[in-house]
């Protein structure tokens, strides 16, 4: 039995270069284990809307549910920011494409 590696398309972040970012330029990708990605707004219903629609976009393109291991929200009471701070935790190799690619690399093999 031989291994094969698998290329994997990333950016500098490590997750892959096709990934559906958040839309709003204060929402993000952050570069921890269990990555939160971060939608901030000061409407709590706006924040959740987005990481809806960014949810529902990122398993259309992973091709199965995105592993979210905790939603966590806080605040930001400093002025001029946006008092809402909603985090996903999610796991790194979703992110990086890595079911995608693998279940691609299994079809093209056969």
């Amino acid at each position: 039995m031989s291994e094969e590696t698998i290329q994997l398309e990333l950016n500098d972040s490590g997750v892959a270069v096709d990934l559906p970012m958040p839309a709003n330029q204060r929402d993000h990708v952050q570069d921890v284990p269990y990555r939160p990605v971060e939608f901030r707004d000061d409407d709590l219903p706006s924040a959740l809307e987005r990481a809806s629609s960014w949810l529902r976009q990122t398993q259309d393109w992973l091709g199965e549910p995105v592993d979210v291991i905790a939603v966590h929200l806080d605040y930001d009471d400093t002025q001029g920011s946006p008092y809402y701070n909603l985090k996903l935790l999610c796991n790194d190799e979703d992110l990086a494409g890595v079911p995608r690619v693998v279940r691609e690399h299994t079809v093209t093999r056969q």
